[in-house]
């Protein structure tokens, strides 16, 4: 595993335990960089969770996407790729779980 898969892993392993268990029918995965826009961080695509309902069952997992590429050419200090790695990760997370963008940048996820 690459020193930027540990760190997407430990973005995870950090979760709050109750977050944690509400991560059903979800991979994350690590990708070089989106094809369709090469500077993007990370992608979620699926149905978020409170859009979940009758025939949501056997569905194929969702997906978040974190793109190494962009995020180590953006961040070259490992500290400060940690931390984007980080907040990239609770971003997608976000929007499994159903936060919009706007309620993200309130927050400082954005």
């Amino acid at each position: 595993m690459s020193a930027f898969e540990e760190h997407v892993r430990a973005a995870l392993d950090e979760l709050p335990p109750h977050l944690a268990r509400a991560l059903e029918n979800v991979a994350v995965v690590v990708e070089d960089e989106n094809p369709q826009d090469p500077d993007l961080f990370g992608l979620y695509e699926g149905t978020p969770l409170p859009d979940r309902g009758q025939g949501y069952e056997g569905s194929l997992p969702d997906r978040i996407s974190i793109y190494r590429v962009p995020l180590e050419e953006s961040f070259e200090d490992a500290d400060e790729l940690r931390e984007e790695i980080r907040i990239t990760v609770l971003h997608e997370l976000a929007h499994y779980f159903g936060i919009d963008e706007d309620r993200l940048e309130e927050l400082g996820y954005d």
